[in-house]
Parts: structure tokens; C-alpha cells; sequence
């Protein structure tokens, strides 16, 4: 019985060790990297937002994937579009320095009601949604959910229909109990992620590789906070229970859809995901490359050319609101 309170007590010790170790490893990471932009409140979330370019152009608005924040956009593709487009890149709830209500639920609906807000509140009048990842399943259900906000949609990579299991790189993130996914949070998930650290890279850029300051220009130090780690945990487990009605609507689409995909993505397989989308809605584009996953880093200005394309059918484009009209009165 006393061995065993030796090892209880042991146990306890570490964990408590590995607390401490996350505490100051997330409150040195936030210190060295502040907040470069502003926040705005929309229902459910404080979000935080940079934006550039000119003031009066048509607006992108920039939406990034799980685990991700708005500096993936760092490497070319906010500075090549701003050149003449108003660009707002966004930190989605929970992610990078934006926060998240914990009794706001993580689903898509639910993140794209927030990006509505958001766009009602900066005035950006029917922006092109450029979403990489699971950014591109919240671009199409805001456009889905709340067409009158939409321009077009630039989809990167994107996530469009549930997966059977999630990626071996985020298989972490699929803990199903509350408190042990907590625990977990806040002691090894954090030392885990830096001692793989270029494991899980090499498997998210394959099969290209990653810059060496994505850790910093990049942003992927934030990945390694506790509180991102759980809210992508919410983002990717909110999927099976919303997605399947957002994938049935898909024909209901009525803004322009351009898709980009790499032929080598080993997140998402662009069979799946990008055809399987194209196949659904029409008119939509698809556009494959030879790459990965990481597209808007790796491959910053034909990602920015491809959604700059997407802005400008955009602005030929008849909103959906007059296209409902015009059925109605024929």
C-alpha cells in the first residue's frame, strides 16, 4: 500500500510538472507573439482580424484551417491580393488570438454565423470567402446559411465531406471523453507537440516541405497553447454531426465556386473532397496542382492569382437574392 501511494504521488508530481510546463510555455509563446490586429465582438466569439490593402476594393475575407490562424495567409497570398482588394484575414473562434464563448458550441454553423456577424459588421458587402481546409466547409455553409453575404467562394484544399477517420497527424485532437481531453491538454499535449513537431510538419506539408519560420511567420508556436489544442479538438469533433446536412444542400449553391487542389495532398484526398464537390454544384471549377496540403504557404501566389480569379466572378455575378426574385416572378 505505501509503494503505491509513492507511485500515486509520483504520478501526481509529474503531471503537476507538466502543468507548470505548459502554463509558462503558453504564456511565454502569447508574450513573444502578440496580437497584431483588432478584435471585434460578434455573437459567441471575440475575433481577432488584420486587415490590409485598399479600403474601397472589392473584400476577400480570409479563412484558415483546424488548428491553423490567419498567418498561413503571411506567406504572399493577404500582400498579393491587397494590391487591389480590401483583405481580411480572420483567426477563427478558439484559434490563433481569437476567442471563443465555452458555451458556444465549435460546429460549422455555428462559425459561420460568426463570420456573418463579422462581415456585417466591417461593411465588407458580399466578399469572396477564401477558405483553405476545414475553413473551406465553414466558407460553403456561410454561403449556404447566409447566401446574401457572399460574393463567391475560393476553396483551398477544402474539407467538403465528412471522413471516415480523421488524418493520422490529428488523431490527438479525437480524445471523445471532456475531462480526459483536458487533461490531456494541459500536460502532454503540449511537450508531445514540441518534441514531434517535425514529424507532424512533414506530414501536413507532404509532400513539400515546410519553411523553417513557419513556426513563427507561420504562427504554428499558437498551435502549441492548451486552449487551441482543445478548440481544434471541438472544431474536428463537431464535424460528424453537422456536415452530412451541409453536404445535401450542396446543389442549393448559387454563387461562384472555384476549387483548388493539390494532386498530392496527404490530408485530404482531392477525389473526395474537391471532385466530389464539383460533381455537386454547378458551374463550380476545379483547378488541381501538383502539391500538398499547406497550398496558401507553400504556394502563396498561385493560390493568391487563383482566388483573385474567384473575386472576379464575383463581381459579374447576380446575387442570389435577385436570382431568387427573378424565379419567383417567372
Amino acid at each position: 500500500m505505501t509503494f503505491l501511494f509513492v507511485l500515486l504521488a509520483l504520478a501526481a508530481l509529474v503531471l503537476v510538472g507538466l502543468a507548470w510546463f505548459t502554463h509558462r510555455t503558453a504564456r511565454r509563446i502569447e508574450a513573444f507573439m502578440p496580437a497584431k490586429g483588432r478584435f471585434v465582438d460578434v455573437p459567441g466569439a471575440r475575433l481577432h482580424v488584420r486587415e490590409s490593402g485598399k479600403a474601397s476594393g472589392p473584400a476577400i475575407l480570409l479563412v484558415h484551417g483546424l488548428g491553423g490562424q490567419s498567418a498561413h495567409f503571411d506567406y504572399g497570398v493577404a500582400d498579393y491580393l491587397a494590391q487591389r482588394h480590401r483583405v481580411v484575414a480572420v483567426d477563427r473562434p478558439g484559434s490563433g488570438h481569437s476567442q471563443r464563448d465555452p458555451s458556444t458550441p465549435a460546429d460549422v454553423s455555428t462559425q459561420a454565423a460568426a463570420l456573418a456577424a463579422l462581415i456585417d459588421k466591417l461593411a465588407l458587402e458580399r466578399p469572396t470567402i477564401a477558405g483553405h481546409s476545414l475553413g473551406g466547409a465553414i466558407a460553403l455553409t456561410l454561403a449556404l446559411e447566409h447566401p446574401d453575404k457572399v460574393g463567391a467562394l475560393a476553396l483551398v484544399a477544402p474539407l467538403t465531406h465528412v471522413q471516415d477517420s480523421a488524418p493520422e497527424v490529428f488523431r490527438a485532437l479525437a480524445i471523445a471523453s471532456p475531462w480526459v481531453r483536458k487533461l490531456f491538454a494541459w500536460t502532454l499535449a503540449t511537450p508531445g507537440a514540441i518534441a514531434g513537431s517535425k514529424k507532424v510538419l512533414a506530414a501536413v506539408f507532404a509532400p513539400e516541405s515546410a519553411p523553417r519560420d513557419f513556426a513563427v511567420k507561420g504562427g504554428g508556436m499558437l498551435s502549441l497553447r492548451p486552449r487551441q489544442f482543445l478548440a481544434a479538438s471541438s472544431d474536428m469533433q463537431a464535424l460528424p454531426g453537422h456536415m452530412p446536412g451541409v453536404q445535401a444542400r450542396y446543389g442549393e449553391l448559387s454563387v461562384p465556386v472555384g476549387v483548388l487542389y493539390g494532386r498530392e495532398d496527404a490530408i485530404l484526398d482531392w477525389k473526395m473532397q474537391g471532385q466530389g464537390l464539383a460533381d455537386k454544384v454547378a458551374g463550380a471549377r476545379l483547378q488541381l496542382i501538383d502539391g500538398g496540403h499547406m497550398l496558401p504557404v507553400t504556394q502563396p501566389q498561385l493560390v493568391a492569382e487563383f482566388i483573385e480569379q474567384c473575386a472576379h466572378e464575383a463581381r459579374h455575378a447576380v446575387p442570389p437574392d435577385v436570382t431568387i426574385r427573378a424565379r419567383r416572378d417567372a
